[in-house]
């Protein structure tokens, strides 16, 4: 289960990443805040993660 959040969290900053860069070269202020709310949403869950891995261990 665990692994399975820690790839979430990576596929949601991925995908962030690039909505936030397309939005950015097509001057899409709209897209680029999506992308980087989309970011800090699996910047949390990555923290999330790693938080109950350092109590698992």
């Amino acid at each position: 289960m665990a692994g399975e959040q820690k790839g979430k969290a990576k596929a949601e900053q991925a995908k962030g990443k690039v909505k936030e860069t397309v939005g950015r070269v097509v001057g899409n202020e709209r897209l680029e805040a999506e992308g980087r709310a989309e970011q800090s949403k699996g910047d949390a869950r990555q923290a999330k993660e790693k938080t109950k891995d350092v109590f698992k261990h």
